[in-house]
């Protein structure tokens, strides 16, 4: 039987079952479930883990409902500038792009850099020149205006306080997407994708497109994907401080995450999670939060979808 497996999230934080009614729970779940079965069905019909991680995160990256493309938050000058990266683990091949506007998948473009460039990352204005040399598609200001980003952006316009989702006090939570799966062949891969923070200035970076702080893949250990404070995550270095506790220290996946998301991050003052997964299909969800959209499949029987803790 085919090992396969695939694992997303959409944001960690204080995500409480008081703060989301039933019909927007439920509009969570269908949006991770589509994305979901629509990366295991390319798994299932022979394609590679690097494929799998780019459509799971495109679906993402297509609904309002999370923090990135089409539901990417407002930056202080009122636009979207978006990261995205994505790393093969056969190979450590790798490709990242940052502040880039008007790109309806980040993650493609991330793609693209990787598979035809001989670069691995990219960013604002040489990034979206690119993205015209590989024909990325685009969209118009109208395609990624939703208004309750909107409102929240005019709640910190004008000033410089700048707001994380997955740490705001509101009811609405959102955040970066991501994807980690392992394919017939033994492969894994990882991927991620987000439109940052609201009201963020001077071009500001988070952990998203960098590889080893927020996107990780190996086939030696593991495929890592992020989300949470991306100051902290860069710091810590934490996809592939995963990576290298199981190369180096010899523990097992969920040891490693263990250490890292629920004592190494913390130290430091950060929040947040990770989703992982190893060469042999083990999957791992953690997070140091109330909650994390979060689900996982695979050809053991597992097909499932979550929010809270």
């Amino acid at each position: 039987m085919k090992n396969l497996a695939i694992a997303i999230h959409g944001g960690a934080g204080t995500i409480l079952r008081t703060s989301l009614t039933p019909e927007k729970e439920e509009a969570y779940k269908a949006a991770l479930q589509l994305a979901l079965d629509q990366a295991y069905q390319l798994l299932e019909n022979g394609a590679s883990a690097l494929d799998a991680v780019e459509k799971a995160v495109s679906v993402l990256e297509d609904s309002p409902l999370f923090n990135a493309g089409k539901g990417s938050v407002f930056t202080a000058e009122g636009t979207h500038e978006m990261d995205a990266s994505i790393m093969d683990g056969s190979n450590l091949q790798a490709g990242a792009v940052s502040t880039v506007s008007g790109i309806k998948n980040p993650i493609q473009l991330a793609r693209n850099v990787m598979d035809k460039s001989d670069h691995v990352f990219l960013c604002g204005k040489g990034a979206e020149e690119f993205a015209k040399a590989v024909r990325s598609k685009t969209e118009t200001n109208d395609y990624f205006y939703d208004q309750l980003r909107y409102d929240q952006w005019q709640e910190l316009k004008g000033t410089d306080n700048f707001q994380l989702d997955h740490s705001t006090t509101k009811e609405q939570k959102f955040g970066t997407v991501g994807a980690v799966a392992l394919d017939e062949n033994g492969n894994i891969a990882a991927a991620t994708s987000t439109g940052g923070m609201t009201n963020k200035k001077f071009g500001r970076v988070g952990d998203s497109p960098m590889i080893g702080s927020g996107n990780y893949a190996n086939n030696e250990t593991c495929a890592v994907s992020c989300t949470g404070s991306g100051e902290f995550f860069i710091r810590a270095v934490v996809a592939y401080d995963v990576s290298c506790l199981m190369e180096f220290k010899g523990l097992s996946l969920q040891e490693a995450i263990k250490e890292v998301i629920q004592n190494r991050l913390l130290k430091i003052g950060g929040d947040g999670g990770l989703i992982a997964i190893d060469r042999h299909g083990n999957i791992s969800l953690e997070f140091n939060t109330e909650g994390m959209y979060r689900g996982a499949k695979n050809s053991k029987g597992t097909n499932e979808v979550a929010i809270y803790e």
